[in-house]
């Protein structure tokens, strides 16, 4: 699954990601840490008449922030395509999402957060109890592990809190999106510096493909 290589995964991360917007019909709106995987099933599906533009992925330490910046999204471009798309989960917006979305009228992505949607939500709701100590990374997050996880936590400047933050958790599970052997080894890296043990998944796009291939033939 080959990857834009042109993106910059620190922008994507504090501003976010807009294409060129043509006279395309569709708008997905979607975090930036699904900017690349997005990017990369409008070009082998060729779904042209979708446009995509990205929240900061930043947002996801700020969970309170996400359902206004989407709304405030919406407002901005309404008037602009015959539908809009929301690319985001609840993500720990405990359903206020969800309800800005649907008195929007605009449709979102099922699942809680994008851990579930990529290995397909049934899946992942299938495995249950067996997860919950389980510590999940994206390709994306495998990438950006320090800015997402390490320094928000302040273990850049303490390291000695690592078991505190992390005692409960068994395992990281690296849900891989493209097999990269470079992006494998970064993961497992972060599972050593966490002191958890490492799984891999090849899940691919999961249900993000699933629902985006509905949408583009709307």
């Amino acid at each position: 699954m080959p990857q834009n290589t042109l993106l910059d995964d620190a922008s994507l991360t504090t501003d976010g990601y807009s294409e060129n917007e043509g006279q395309q019909q569709i708008l997905l709106i979607a975090c930036g840490a699904l900017a690349r995987e997005i990017l990369d099933l409008k070009k082998r599906n060729g779904w042209d008449h979708m446009a995509l533009t990205c929240l900061p992925a930043i947002l996801h330490i700020h969970p309170d922030r996400i359902t206004q910046a989407v709304e405030d999204a919406v407002a901005k471009h309404r008037d602009d395509y015959d539908q809009i798309f929301v690319v985001y989960a609840d993500c720990g917006t405990g359903g206020l999402l969800q309800k800005a979305c649907e008195e929007l009228g605009v449709e979102m992505i099922k699942g809680p957060h994008c851990y579930s949607f990529f290995e397909g939500n049934q899946t992942f709701a299938d495995r249950g109890d067996d997860e919950t100590t389980a510590f999940y990374l994206t390709d994306f997050l495998a990438r950006q592990f320090d800015a997402f996880v390490w320094k928000p936590l302040g273990l850049d400047r303490h390291p000695e809190l690592r078991d505190m933050y992390f005692g409960n958790y068994t395992k990281l599970v690296y849900q891989a999106q493209t097999d990269d052997p470079v992006l494998t080894e970064r993961a497992q890296a972060c599972a050593e510096k966490m002191g958890l043990a490492f799984e891999r998944r090849l899940t691919g796009y999961g249900d993000l493909e699933v629902t985006l291939k509905d949408w583009a033939n709307r």
